[in-house]
């Protein structure tokens, strides 16, 4: 008899290891959303909406989009990325570490766009018209700091650089960029004063009332500023394809409407 329980106890231990190193399976969870900086007030929002249907309140994470694209290839558990441009939604989707890539076939959407700003502090007496060749430098005054993104990272200073370029000011205040580690940061920095004027997104600008917007950049001086939804291919929860239909909802892009952004 005690042979037979050992080798019961055996099989046993042996399935409940089986049962630990198998895939993660859809689980009854809110979905977690690693969003745009951006975002926030709005994706909050509709979060909020989603959850007064009767559905458990996303978890919601907003940094940059770089850091967020990182963070999914490096492994990060999550089940829906939204990004501020299709540049890191492309790094997602072809970065290799992931069977069949890191995007879920068949959900990727662009459904939201954006403005680009330059801002100054609310009061700042600053006035300028956005044209080829602006005095942008010298509305800096001496030694003022223009606050964006990082121009080599962070989609609103990628779109930033490419803008200033186009209207040939970059030369003049290439060395006088703070670029900060996501759009919300470069808005503080004006926001505090701490930097004369900077450019984020006209959605930014509209939820700080401490700054004001100077002027909005002509949309063909940069490249389209789009924001693209998947939901990722390590995704367990069953709320996750739920949650990105409602996003994509006509009731969904109505709350993004209301805080600024266009929709597609």
């Amino acid at each position: 008899m005690l042979p037979l329980l050992s080798c019961l106890r055996a099989v046993m231990l042996a399935c409940f290891g089986l049962a630990l190193s198998a895939p993660a399976v859809a689980q009854d969870r809110p979905p977690v959303v690693l969003a745009a900086a951006s975002l926030q007030e709005s994706l909050n929002k509709a979060a909020d909406g989603w959850a007064a249907k009767g559905h458990a309140r996303p978890v919601l994470s907003f940094a940059a989009s770089s850091a967020l694209a990182r963070q999914i290839v490096n492994g990060a558990p999550a089940d829906l990325f939204i990004s501020a441009d299709e540049e890191w939604m492309d790094y997602v989707a072809k970065a290799p570490g992931h069977p069949g890539g890191w995007l879920k076939p068949g959900t990727r959407v662009t459904f939201l766009t954006n403005r680009l700003a330059l801002i100054a502090p609310a009061a700042s007496p600053v006035r300028l018209t956005i044209a080829p060749g602006f005095p942008l430098a010298a509305a800096l005054g001496p030694s003022g700091r223009l606050a964006t993104g990082q121009v080599g990272a962070v989609p609103v200073g990628q779109y930033a650089k490419e803008a200033l370029i186009n209207l040939r000011v970059w030369p003049s205040v290439e060395g006088r960029i703070a670029g900060a580690d996501s759009v919300r940061s470069a808005l503080a920095l004006v926001a505090r004063g701490e930097a004369p004027l900077g450019i984020v997104y006209a959605t930014d600008a509209a939820v700080e009332p401490r700054v004001r917007t100077v002027a909005l950049f002509p949309a063909q001086v940069h490249a389209p500023i789009n924001y693209p939804l998947a939901t990722l291919a390590t995704s367990t929860s069953r709320e996750a394809e739920g949650f990105r239909r409602f996003l994509l909802s006509g009731e969904g892009r109505a709350i993004f409407v209301r805080y600024g952004f266009g929709t597609k």
